[in-house]
């Protein structure tokens, strides 16, 4: 959640819970991640019945999901020793993730140029799985009283600006959004209705609106990044008090993120 801070004389941070889901294990990925995080970690090739003897895993079981990886190709086989060692897939894998958060450094110092053109702080949301988005990346507006926005900070992918975003690509009719939408404490009451007629018109204008509902004393504005497939992966949002702008000038603040947005996928793409 947001944190209002005022140069010299303190700060102030009202936090909000990180509304978690019950998390469930499922014990053959569970199982997999081990076995990689083993073989990485050992440094040399181990046969399958002593993996299965180290990480207390069913021999049978432990033979499969190497089998598994190897097919997938993030494991290698070497059939002379019979052993299995971590494989260039898995490097690769890596090497993608590296790559986009290089991708999202290059963001910063256009989301810091953003927020001190506009006097306002700028935040980057990435979607983490069906139901979380997470900051990757914060400007502060450089003023005496503003706004930070913690990096690393998770919340519901419905929730404020960027979530009725996220939202334009969900069925908005679907009972388990309706579901997932009443399990969110929001800053003041929101109906669904509302919430839904408010998707609609971020679909209409191509930017959304948070009026106080995400925070209290606070209005964010955030617009989509798209992928090369046309899914928002990512939004930028504008943070801000409430009275802050006027109706015109949050218009003007939503086209001027809607820009960026375009310039902004060039980077992150």
């Amino acid at each position: 959640m947001p944190r209002t801070k005022t140069d010299n004389t303190g700060s102030q941070s009202p936090d909000t819970p990180d509304n978690q889901k019950g998390a469930v294990s499922v014990k053959p990925v569970s199982n997999a991640i081990r076995i990689l995080r083993h073989l990485s970690q050992a440094g040399t090739p181990e046969r399958s019945v002593d993996l299965a003897r180290i990480l207390g895993i069913n021999p049978s079981t432990c033979f499969n999901i190497l089998r598994t990886l190897v097919m997938e190709d993030v494991v290698d086989f070497n059939p002379l020793s019979k052993r299995y060692s971590a494989g260039l897939g898995l490097a690769r894998l890596v090497e993608q993730w590296v790559t986009q958060g290089q991708r999202v450094a290059f963001a910063k110092p256009l989301l810091q140029d953003l927020a001190a053109r506009m006097r306002v702080t700028v935040t980057l949301w990435r979607r983490m799985g069906a139901d979380r988005i997470v900051i990757v990346s914060s400007a502060a507006s450089p003023t005496d009283v503003r706004i930070d926005m913690a990096e690393g900070q998770r919340l519901p992918i419905l929730m404020g600006a960027s979530g009725r975003l996220f939202a334009t690509q969900l069925d908005m009719q679907d009972a388990q959004v309706r579901e997932d939408f009443e399990t969110i404490r929001w800053a003041r009451p929101l109906p669904f209705e509302v919430y839904r007629v408010e998707v609609a018109l971020a679909v209409e204008r191509g930017w959304a609106v948070d009026d106080g509902y995400f925070s209290v004393g606070i209005l964010a504005i955030a617009a989509p990044v798209y992928s090369l497939s046309g899914n928002i992966d990512f939004t930028v949002s504008a943070v801000l008090f409430r009275g802050q702008r006027d109706e015109e000038g949050i218009e003007e603040i939503g086209a001027a993120l809607v820009a960026f947005c375009a310039e902004l996928s060039k980077v992150l793409f």
